[in-house]
């Protein structure tokens, strides 16, 4: 049961395991952890920065974080130098392995909320994929009243994760689904299907993922030849490039960048959220040293007129506090100096779900049009 002193501090986080009252986020935007364990002689909690718990005469442990942006953070609970999940609360695919979150809510924002709108639906398949040889995972969000409206088609947004990821982090963390269902209602966004594939692909004896062109031609062949097909065949979804769109986020967000521009033909749609293709993150390889389109992207700074006449919508976007900024603000100018036509947006926050949420909510307002 809480004290009085709880029930007036601070809201529970709402990726708390159902009925939990800690983590409390409280109203300066601090974050209170609790931890029942007796036998520790030290307890923290790694949200990027190490803060040190209080125990008290029960074996009870507290933990007060500074103020946190609005957004979506993953921690661990360290005990006596170990790094768990907090079992307090929900875990999440993301950093690599399954990992304790805290979302905190952004006063005034409400656009991932769930609201009394018809609802659409995330539904969870298995393809075979002829690059991996194996059977792979695919999230599909088919909109309100798909199964009730008879022949009629509709466009497709293939949508990527980042690093560390898997076709969860759309799903679940990336609140796709209500982010959708909230723009068709209010008449901001044509229904559509979303298709949440798993980016991570190689063929055997390759490392998956990467900036590398070689972990980008790959993933467009898993893509193209296997995903896409396997969606035609089993939805009713519209043909021609103009009804398909790729977007994607940091990794994915290369993925899109590659596999969109190099094959105008397939997308006529495509989205750019926080990667570090064009630099920023200062990783050899990645783009930090002179990121240059047009040797990836041929003729995209030299015949950019072509490329505005086969892309319906070319979209990018940043967190206005992540280092990726400077080097995607300062490309995004160049496309623009050489006559490429290019949406730019940046929202607050850094390198997270919160900026990449708001970058679908802004990216599928302007698709399919």
């Amino acid at each position: 049961m809480l004290s009085a002193q709880d029930a007036i501090e601070g809201i529970p986080a709402p990726t708390n395991i159902a009925g939990g009252s800690y983590p409390r986020i409280l109203p300066d935007g601090k974050a209170v952890f609790r931890v029942n364990a007796p036998q520790a002689d030290k307890i923290q909690i790694d949200l990027g920065k190490l803060y040190d718990g209080q125990k008290d005469d029960k074996g009870i442990w507290m933990v007060t974080t500074d103020p946190l942006e609005p957004g979506f953070h993953y921690y661990s609970l360290v005990i006596d130098g170990v790094r768990v999940s907090d079992p307090a609360s929900e875990t999440f695919y993301g950093t690599g392995r399954m990992s304790s979150a805290i979302d905190v809510p952004e006063p005034g924002v409400d656009f991932y909320t769930i609201k009394d709108v018809p609802h659409g639906d995330i539904r969870h398949k298995n393809y075979f994929s002829k690059i991996t040889g194996t059977w792979r995972s695919v999230y599909i969000y088919t909109p309100p009243g798909y199964d009730n409206s008879g022949s009629e088609q509709y466009p497709v947004l293939y949508i990527q994760h980042g690093g560390g990821e898997d076709e969860r982090g759309w799903a679940i963390q990336g609140k796709t689904d209500i982010i959708l269902d909230n723009l068709i209602a209010e008449g901001k966004a044509v229904p559509m299907l979303v298709v949440i594939p798993n980016g991570n692909v190689s063929r055997p004896g390759m490392t998956a993922g990467g900036y590398n062109d070689e972990a980008m031609a790959v993933f467009g062949e898993e893509l193209i030849g296997n995903i896409i097909p396997f969606i035609e065949k089993n939805y009713r979804v519209k043909p021609g490039s103009e009804n398909r769109a790729v977007s994607g986020l940091s990794m994915g967000g290369g993925q899109a960048f590659y596999t969109g521009l190099r094959n105008t033909d397939v997308f006529a749609n495509v989205g750019v959220f926080s990667t570090g293709l064009f630099g920023g993150i200062g990783r050899p390889g990645a783009g930090d040293s002179a990121f240059d389109p047009e040797s990836v992207i041929p003729g995209i700074l030299t015949n950019s007129e072509s490329f505005n006449k086969k892309l319906d919508v070319f979209y990018i976007s940043v967190g206005e506090q992540d280092p990726r900024i400077e080097a995607t603000k300062k490309l995004v100018a160049t496309f623009r100096d050489k006559g490429l036509e290019v949406g730019f947006s940046s929202f607050p926050g850094g390198h997270e779900w919160q900026v990449w949420r708001k970058s679908l909510h802004d990216f599928a307002q302007r698709i399919f049009k």
